[in-house]
């Protein structure tokens, strides 16, 4: 199936580690010598997400695990601290004597 860059643009990514809605495809990076894309750019749906671009989020394109009629699955690390299951670079809270998970 073939697919092209406005079709990107109108579906919803989703992270598969989390299961959370990023936002939508608003750019990409391309490698100017082989002419393939090797990033895109995800904005946030807030409103700041769409007037600051600094707010967007790098999905390489070896994250991505399936694109869908609607929706780009991508499998990305979560941030420390936005959920309850800490990385490993993480520390506990103070006075959690041991991890959730």
């Amino acid at each position: 199936m073939a697919c092209t860059t406005c079709d990107l643009r109108e579906k919803d990514v989703v992270n598969v580690r989390s299961g959370d809605r990023i936002g939508q495809v608003s750019d990409f990076e391309i490698d100017p010598d082989c002419g393939r894309i090797t990033a895109i750019l995800v904005t946030p749906d807030s409103l700041s997400g769409m007037i600051f671009s600094k707010n967007r989020t790098r999905v390489p394109w070896e994250c991505i695990v399936k694109i869908g009629n609607d929706t780009i699955l991508v499998d990305v690390p979560v941030p420390c601290g936005s959920k309850p299951d800490p990385c490993s670079t993480c520390r506990p809270p103070k006075g959690l004597k041991k991890w959730f998970g």
